[in-house]
């Protein structure tokens, strides 16, 4: 029997490596695109998604216009085209091992379904029972509860059948609105000493490796 029916995993930098590789390199060149001669360091970015997440970073340490923020998301989406990031060794293990053993994977990501479907495919072989990402309105992206509850109401599923399994606080923000456990992806954030201590003081769960996650769900 599972400990958890349903896994519901973030993407980036969770389930793919792709912050440092796709995310970042693309908005630094979207921001001297729009604010010329500005700039924005990894650590600077990766922040400023965790305290507030993209489209407030946005709004809010740039003055994005809303125009602004949908051609930033037009513009991505034509670069992911193109960039494929790596998977985190070992989160193909869990993946399968959840879906083998009849459980849901449902994906909850500020990602759009067409990267993380191709990333499902390519790396995993297999596609998540449902996806609530960046294409949904942003009223109904995480930390909105909205993801959760049309996915217990869809599958019958109490708070705690399900398990979010991300690296960055809106999701915990989600989780905790309505009492479902969350684990930290801390393997994502090895090099982010202070975000990984504020999560794991947030979260029920931690873990540093993939491999830890899947001896908590499976052993």
């Amino acid at each position: 029997m599972l400990k958890y029916p349903c896994l519901v995993l973030d993407h980036d930098d969770t389930v793919v490596q792709s912050e440092a590789t796709v995310n970042y390199p693309f908005f630094c060149y979207i921001l001297d695109q729009f604010r010329p001669g500005t700039k924005i360091t990894l650590e600077e970015y990766t922040r400023g998604c965790f305290q507030l997440g993209f489209a407030d970073m946005c709004r809010k340490w740039y003055g994005f216009t809303e125009q602004e923020i949908e051609d930033e998301y037009h513009g991505w989406q034509a670069y992911i085209v193109h960039h494929t990031p790596a998977p985190f060794p070992g989160i193909g293990n869990v993946i399968r091992r959840q879906k083998e053993e009849g459980g849901l994977i449902c994906v909850v990501s500020h990602s759009c379904i067409q990267n993380i479907t191709r990333d499902y495919t390519a790396h995993f072989g297999v596609l998540p029972d449902d996806i609530y990402g960046w294409d949904l309105p942003e009223e109904k992206r995480k930390p909105s509860t909205y993801p959760l509850d049309q996915i217990m109401a869809k599958y019958s599923l109490k708070p705690n059948q399900l398990l979010v399994v991300d690296d960055m606080k809106p999701a915990w923000e989600m989780a905790s609105k309505v009492g479902t456990p969350i684990a930290f992806a801390g393997w994502g954030r090895l090099d982010c000493p202070e975000l990984s201590q504020q999560m794991r003081q947030l979260c029920d769960f931690s873990f540093t490796s993939t491999e830890d996650l899947e001896k908590f769900l499976f052993d």
